[in-house]
């Protein structure tokens, strides 16, 4: 099925700081209003149209950080974690409408169920993952009751119950922000497809995002939104000049990781389908297609694989999952801003060329 939906490009913002080398103390910059200010300036000038604002124990609260950097900057949308079972989902309602309201329509909401046992049990949360997903399709199916329900509405489920519940206001996106979702399990994939307007694929080959997108195309089809899901990338970017300008800074991101550091990645985001698949994908080699690299999967979890090369080559890897049927792309890379700024002054002048009726003008 071909999806000629326009496409979108959205930036990181790296909220437990920004670096040039994992591992390398002198390399480290901490998180900081001044940071979180040159990244979101860079990326908005470079014509990102959205910030991905990450949710784990290192990062800033996302919520804060979110209203504060929307206020401050122009145009920029924030697609801020909404996690099962952290905030009442009447109150969690409220808050995304009524930033809905003051931003001018400018958020959209993550789905993450949570990538680490750990972290969940350290934070409170006594839910399994399957347990997990459940409240999450409860709490998105509360959200969207609510927003679009002038009057009262009941809910009787497994972990809430509502009884003339309502909300003030109502939100400015109609019917309401739209929600993305990054996960590999399969139960991932049935709240995406039941739920989501973007399910944002971690980097993998061409042939498991093709295959992937045709099965959850598939599932959302038994909910009646076959042609309402859209599909999008969540990767890291490596654009330099030259190939080997590219090559030669990858590499150097990672040298001088520890074992420590790359073992506690690997067991503390064990239970993850999509981390345990990007380790899978590490095992294979060290490029998965050609300009893909899973080196940055040793040093933190979470969407790991990187296109690595010269603008030409950045700008084809993005139009071969284009070509797929993804029209959504978050990215990240090193440094947040001047990686930003790079990819508005290489890469995307290409993307708009070869995608003119596509993409919005520069």
């Amino acid at each position: 099925m071909t999806d000629n939906r326009r496409l979108e490009f959205g930036w990181f913002l790296p909220t437990a700081g920004d670096t040039t080398a994992y591992g390398l103390a002198s390399a480290q910059i901490a998180p900081s209003l001044e940071l979180f200010d040159k990244v979101v300036q860079s990326a908005e000038a470079a014509g990102f149209e959205y910030m991905l604002v990450p949710v784990q124990t290192a990062c800033w609260e996302a919520w804060i950080s979110s209203a504060m950097m929307v206020a401050r900057s122009k145009s920029m949308r924030m697609l801020v974690a909404a996690r099962p079972s952290y905030i009442n989902p009447v109150l969690l309602a409220k808050m995304i409408t009524a930033f809905d309201q003051l931003s001018g329509g400018r958020i959209c909401i993550n789905l993450i169920a949570g990538q680490s046992e750990a972290e969940n049990a350290s934070e409170g949360v006594k839910w399994g993952k399957e347990e997990r997903y459940e409240i999450m399709d409860e709490e998105v199916s509360i959200l969207k009751a609510l927003w679009t329900t002038r009057g009262p509405v009941d809910f009787d489920g497994k972990f809430y119950q509502l009884k003339g519940a309502q909300i003030r206001p109502y939100p400015l996106q109609t019917p309401h922000p739209r929600f993305y979702l990054g996960g590999g399990s399969r139960q991932a994939w049935e709240i995406s497809a039941k739920h989501s307007d973007v399910h944002l694929f971690w980097g993998d080959t061409y042939e498991r995002i093709r295959a992937n997108m045709a099965e959850i195309r598939q599932m959302a089809a038994a909910h009646g939104r076959e042609k309402q899901i859209g599909f999008g990338m969540r990767l890291q970017i490596v654009c330099r000049e030259t190939e080997k300008e590219a090559w030669d800074f990858a590499h150097g991101l990672v040298e001088h990781a520890s074992a420590a550091q790359k073992a506690f990645v690997k067991e503390r985001f064990a239970t993850s389908e999509a981390n345990r698949r990007v380790r899978e994908l590490a095992a294979i080699g060290e490029v998965i297609e050609k300009n893909l690299w899973t080196g940055i999967t040793q040093v933190r979890p979470g969407a790991g694989i990187a296109i690595v090369g010269n603008p030409e080559q950045c700008a084809q890897t993005l139009q071969n999952f284009v070509d797929l049927g993804c029209h959504s792309f978050c990215l990240s890379g090193y440094l947040h801003d001047e990686e930003a700024e790079r990819f508005g002054k290489w890469v995307m002048p290409i993307l708009r060329e070869r995608n003119k009726e596509r993409m919005l003008a520069a």
